[in-house]
């Protein structure tokens, strides 16, 4: 009956070590259930002192023609319900859209730090180009058609506004991709 009650005992030890274990597991991963790809990484060193500057102050350059205060399109709303595990593929996606629908097609327009900062987050979408979510990532392409979709919907305003976000787009890729 001892040796019973030792086997139960020690039976019930090793379930509960084992939960716990899987418990740590998860939240070591915040809890998503979904990895994302480890290739969701750039170095700090990528992002220079001069590039920051420049990135900022094309920015700032084309605030000045950014006459619709009125939205802001990187910001909390953005990022709010992804996890923040996915928040860098969330932000590469973000970086696509507008390298590709934004900044390519009007690279003419303010210089001289366009071209310049053109080609360093050209750069880092290329470093960030193998990072993917494993599973589902409808949530994440939802936020990126309604980013699309305000661009588009405020035309060539719409552009402005993004160029003039440009910063914020490199301190997003910042905090949640280093």
């Amino acid at each position: 009956m001892a040796a019973l009650q030792k086997s139960v005992s020690f039976s019930i030890l090793g379930t509960l070590a084992a939960s716990c274990l899987l418990l740590i597991a998860l939240s070591l991963q915040g809890g998503a259930a979904v990895p994302v790809s480890s290739h969701c990484v750039l170095k700090k060193s990528d992002f220079s002192t001069y590039i920051t500057n420049l990135t900022f102050m094309l920015a700032e350059e084309a605030s000045f023609a950014d006459n619709n205060t009125d939205v802001r399109l990187i910001g909390g709303k953005l990022v709010r319900g992804v996890n923040v595990k996915e928040r860098c593929y969330l932000m590469k996606q973000v970086l696509n859209f507008t390298l590709e629908e934004v900044l390519f097609p009007h690279s003419d327009w303010f210089q001289p730090h366009m071209k310049e900062v053109v080609s360093f987050l050209d750069g880092l979408s290329n470093k960030l180009s193998p990072c993917h979510i494993r599973g589902d990532d409808q949530h994440i392409q939802r936020k990126v058609e309604q980013l699309k979709d305000t661009v588009k919907k405020l035309g060539e305003s719409g552009d402005i506004k993004a160029i003039s976000e440009v910063n914020l787009l490199l301190s997003y890729l910042k905090d949640y991709c280093v």
